[in-house]
């Protein structure tokens, strides 16, 4: 999905290509173009303190799946582990900041949806960030539903932050990024774990790898295959 106008101008200091990588869920396929923009899913998916709201967001979901239910059960830090062809991803998420993208995430794993699927997008310029989540792999896909951000307004994207995709305003789906070296960006991305130092270094010995396409944003040159996201 291309950014939305104030998104763009909020990351001037970014390449086009960088920003593009963290957008998610596009209607069109074609995201090499950053000089327009798709219309974001409606935002909607507002919610009332202690419940989650997941509509349905008009688009078919990538990967059968149910939406979660509207009351997390989880509370403070969830340690969870990320299984992937390069190794083992360990990472906690706080779900007392952001109870309803961490009811999400794990819903979607205890589904299997990210089993199989690859990280889509690589970025080595101007942000540093692997993107996944994405069972279509083409930048497009999501769970068929969306919900609401959770931001305060005080997010960094620090090497080791967990965040999630979006193409504006409370259009959260499924896909999600990794940063594996300290990046510049707007509070505008939801926030909901971290990775430990090890699993950052893996993170950021694939981006040493480049692209495939040898340009600053890309497929991974490295193939990421997420085998599971189980708790733990």
């Amino acid at each position: 999905m291309r950014l939305t106008t104030h998104l763009r101008r909020s990351v001037l200091a970014l390449t086009a290509a960088a920003a593009l990588a963290l957008a998610g869920c596009a209607s069109n396929p074609d995201a090499a173009d950053p000089g327009s923009s798709d219309p974001a899913p409606s935002s909607s998916a507002t919610q009332a303190p202690g419940t989650c709201s997941y509509p349905q967001d008009g688009r078919p979901a990538s990967k059968a799946v149910d939406a979660p239910a509207g009351e997390p059960t989880e509370t403070g830090e969830v340690p969870v582990t990320i299984t992937t062809g390069v190794g083992e991803l360990k990472t906690t998420l706080d779900a007392s900041k952001t109870p309803c993208t961490v009811n999400s995430f794990l819903s979607l794993a205890e589904q299997g949806y990210f089993d199989g699927t690859t990280c889509h997008r690589l970025t080595t310029d101007g942000i540093f960030v692997l993107q996944c989540g994405d069972p279509s792999a083409k930048g497009t896909g999501g769970p068929g539903y969306s919900f609401a951000d959770e931001l305060d307004g005080s997010e960094t994207y620090e090497a080791g932050t967990l965040a999630m995709a979006n193409a504006g305003p409370d259009t959260n789906g499924s896909q999600f990024f990794i940063v594996y070296a300290d990046s510049q960006l707007p509070p505008s991305y939801t926030v909901f774990g971290h990775l430990d130092e090890t699993s950052t270094a893996i993170v950021a010995d694939v981006a040493s790898a480049g692209t495939e396409n040898g340009g600053p944003d890309g497929a991974p040159k490295t193939p990421v295959m997420i085998e599971s996201v189980t708790k733990g």
